[in-house]
């Protein structure tokens, strides 16, 4: 039986732990999430190791959600504080 090559290595970033999603940009994110899709896409790699990036890009995804939904907040806010104007001391 032969053995099959290795799929080509994923991004460092993507082989991290939970704990180093926090240095990730919100682009490092989703360009991880690409790579992710790419290769479970390929098809060449084995159930196992799908399995093992399906999870990888569920926390890489929930970590991206989650990014995006303080930046939304962040940006109404400060859309909220103009819409209101300058505070008047009085």
């Amino acid at each position: 039986m032969a053995a099959r090559e290795p799929p080509a290595p994923e991004p460092p970033d993507a082989l991290e732990p939970p704990d180093a999603l926090d240095a990730m940009t919100y682009e490092d994110l989703v360009e991880a999430l690409e790579t992710l899709t790419n290769q479970m896409a390929a098809g060449d790699i084995g159930i196992e190791e799908v399995a093992d990036l399906y999870e990888r890009a569920g926390r890489l995804h929930a970590e991206a959600v989650q990014r995006l939904a303080r930046v939304r907040a962040r940006i109404e806010a400060l859309t909220q504080e103009e819409a209101d104007g300058p505070a008047t001391g009085g």
